[in-house]
């Protein structure tokens, strides 16, 4: 008996769409990078990229459960001696609501160099028009909770 091991040229990539709005950005973001690593798919292996891509539209309309939308502060540094910035969850939804969603999925994703070339895969717009209708992606339906 012989064991199967996919190899990169045999990977076929879909592109999925998932509709934020109403959605919670952590149970979005889980089921994002499941998709963009590929273990959704039977030939899974954790060192190959066999993900698909993932467009996330309405990303302004994500909703945080409790109190994070006061509380949960988002940190970046300069480069700078002392560049230590930090924006809070309202204002980072206010003014960057693709870059919340992207923050949460990229964090889900292994921190290697394939986990960056899953994240190039994820395509994030604060509306719901998006520039991939020739891609034909197809719905993902996120579970209420």
């Amino acid at each position: 008996m012989k064991t199967y091991v996919p190899s990169g040229k045999d990977v076929s990539r879909n592109w999925h769409i998932i509709d934020a709005e109403g959605a919670t950005l952590g149970r979005l973001a889980t089921k994002a990078a499941r998709i963009l690593m590929g273990k959704h798919k039977p030939t899974y292996t954790p060192y190959l990229d066999q993900g698909d891509h993932v467009i996330v539209i309405n990303a302004a309309k994500v909703r945080l459960t409790g109190n994070k939308t006061e509380q949960k502060v988002y940190y970046y540094h300069t480069g700078y001696p002392g560049g230590l910035k930090s924006t809070g969850a309202k204002k980072m939804q206010d003014t960057k609501p693709t870059r919340m969603i992207e923050l949460a999925v990229k964090g889900m994703l292994p921190k290697n160099t394939l986990g960056k070339h899953m994240g190039k895969k994820l395509k994030v717009y604060a509306t719901d028009r998006h520039p991939h209708q020739a891609q034909k992606p197809e719905a993902l339906a996120l579970v209420a909770s």
